[in-house]
């Protein structure tokens, strides 16, 4: 069973292939749509901007496949940039609108609603955050919405409130899809799924140490089962 990383030409992604390999995966860099299409799994990783990835999956010809494996319910964890594109919508990098009534987002893969947006530099009652979030930070997978018994294939053995890296300036929105959050400025999701088989993480698993190293395990695990 090999797990398919999904090359668009937009970083170097030794540290994904090297993390799940040693999670005990078969891997291949791929951005060829037939080495995709018969993939075991597909890990979509993130480096870059929104428009700029969503549009190199558009010319690479992977965003409809994408959307079709993961609707077959191919086992799928998109990291970081790679969870925001599984969105409908985002605002990095889009161009600005021609007059107020255009939409200036980027589209997306379209396989969970709503629009990226930024996180903000300041909380509820004024206090500034630093942005882009950098660093550790916990996961809850428990209140606040978040449905502990949806994350337990992959949060498997991860406690609650577990530290993981994180690094971005954007936030996917809220919904009943949500199985982990994390608070900076606000508290934002930062682990959400689709169906059983399909989740997306904010943090880089890959450069989490022991608890990331388990959460790719968890992955292959469910990959490997079938």
């Amino acid at each position: 069973m090999t797990i398919a990383v999904v090359d668009y030409h937009k970083g170097n992604l030794l540290s994904v292939q090297r993390g799940l390999q040693a999670a005990g995966a078969q891997v291949a860099v791929t951005d060829r749509a037939s080495d995709i299409a018969t993939a075991g799994a597909i890990v979509l990783p993130g480096v870059g901007a929104f428009a700029d990835a969503a549009d190199a999956l558009r010319r690479l010809g992977l965003d409809g496949l994408l959307r079709r494996r993961v609707a077959e319910g191919a086992p799928f964890l998109g990291i970081c940039l790679g969870m925001h594109l599984m969105f409908e919508e985002g605002v990095e990098g889009a161009p600005e609108p021609d007059d107020e009534e255009s939409s200036h987002n980027a589209v997306g893969l379209g396989i969970l609603p709503g629009v990226v947006g930024r996180l903000p530099r300041t909380d509820e009652a004024g206090n500034p955050y630093k942005i882009p979030h950098v660093g550790w930070n916990t996961v809850s997978l428990a209140g606040e919405g978040a449905d502990p018994s949806a994350a337990s294939a992959l949060f498997d053995g991860i406690p609650d409130g577990e530290y993981f890296y994180f690094t971005h300036s954007y936030a996917v929105p809220d919904g009943p899809f949500v199985i982990g959050r994390t608070r900076h400025s606000v508290r934002f999701p930062s682990a959400v799924r689709y169906g059983d088989r399909a989740f997306g993480v904010q943090f880089h698993p890959e450069k989490s140490s022991e608890a990331g190293h388990r959460l790719l395990r968890n992955f292959v695990s469910l990959a490997q089962e079938g």
